[in-house]
């Protein structure tokens, strides 16, 4: 298993490769090379993989794909990688290729010219080279996408790569249900939130991108009892602290930075506001229902998992997620009226039983015997 980092603070595609391996280990002989390792699984063999440079990025990419490649390039049945690198049987693909991002709806002379960019960037070249080299077909490659939004992205950038491609999305490891009154408190004491009033979370490592900053514009449009906790890079705090202030609701934003326990959060919550500008699938989501917290989450333009929820039905979906008086309204929506949130909270819940980690790691273990048959064949 290749990710170059290895720990439950990451992000999502970080989370979700530790969950297959946590799913994975009692069947098989799992071996994660990273960089950066925080996690601890019987069964498992670790191999910290040396960081190159740490600027310019792409330089690491490179350096992480060809050290990757020397120390499995034998003893292993399937290398399954995370990464953008040329190896490996098993590509799991959690993000919008660049190929796709740098020329899509582009006129003839607009991709000439973005080809020149190109050609004139390290970086870039950097990136489409790797990216070419992972997709290019080979009888025991497949290519695993996190969500089915992305299979016709792919198909656009890399047709080569369409009999490849399969869908495991994310999991979760267990659906807990509602939280009582007293471990919501007991939660948020141990979070230092306030134990009284609602409370709307909010989780990403890109702030901006994951869409803070209509949701501190929303927060100014709710009720004083109601704050918001923000969980992910704590990095990404000082660039958003003087917008805080300027929304006037600096006394009820807590950064908490990131949190190895998620589930310490989702206890102390009472909804999730996710109003993504771009996600290919949202863990997070999928983790906050299991939880039993009714959630708002950009629709299918802007997020992946949208396209399996139902409005009104398991979720209230945003049209337009840099709405601030759109969002304000929907969190309202879920925070006061009660009946529409038992309906969410019930429905949600059934949805998550739909997508345990147990199920779609069957999907991914059915993925290693395909790729190590094509293999031997």
């Amino acid at each position: 298993m290749l990710n170059r980092i290895f720990r439950p603070t990451g992000g999502g595609a970080e989370r979700y490769s530790i969950a297959l391996v946590e799913q994975l280990a009692p069947r098989h002989d799992i071996h994660v090379f990273a960089q950066q390792v925080e996690h601890q699984w019987p069964g498992v063999t670790y191999h910290r993989v040396v960081a190159g440079p740490p600027r310019p990025r792409w330089i690491n990419q490179l350096w992480f794909a060809l050290a990757t490649w020397w120390l499995t390039r034998r003893g292993f049945d399937v290398v399954h990688s995370h990464e953008n690198t040329w190896h490996g049987s098993v590509q799991t693909v959690h993000v919008v290729p660049v190929k796709y991002s740098l020329f899509r709806q582009l006129t003839r002379w607009a991709k000439v010219l973005r080809w020149i960019r190109v050609f004139t960037s390290p970086r870039l070249l950097a990136y489409l080279a790797l990216e070419h080299w992972r997709y290019q077909p080979r009888p025991d490659r497949v290519v695993v996408l996190a969500s089915n939004t992305l299979r016709p992205i792919m198909e656009q950038a890399y047709p080569q790569a369409r009999n490849a491609l399969r869908v495991v999305s994310p999991g979760v490891a267990a659906v807990h249900g509602q939280t009582s009154a007293q471990d919501r408190i007991d939660a948020r004491v141990a979070l230092a939130l306030p134990q009284a009033g609602r409370c709307v979370l909010f989780v990403g490592n890109d702030y901006r991108k994951k869409g803070l900053s209509a949701l501190l514009q929303a927060m100014r449009s709710l009720p004083e009892d109601c704050f918001l906790a923000v969980v992910g890079n704590a990095g990404q705090v000082e660039g958003f602290k003087e917008e805080v202030k300027a929304q006037g609701v600096a006394q009820r934003v807590f950064f908490m930075g990131a949190l190895n326990a998620m589930e310490t959060a989702y206890r102390a919550a009472d909804c999730l506001a996710h109003p993504t500008l771009e996600d290919t699938f949202a863990m997070v989501v999928l983790e906050a229902m299991a939880f039993g917290l009714p959630v708002v989450v950009s629709d299918v333009r802007y997020c992946g998992i949208a396209e399996l929820l139902t409005h009104e039905v398991n979720a209230l979906l945003l049209d337009d997620p840099r709405d601030a008086r759109g969002l304000s309204e929907a969190l309202r929506r879920v925070l006061f009226d009660a009946s529409l949130t038992e309906k969410l909270v019930q429905a949600g819940t059934e949805f998550a039983r739909l997508h345990v980690w147990s199920e779609q790691a069957n999907l991914q273990d059915y993925i290693y015997r395909f790729a190590v048959a094509q293999s031997s064949r």
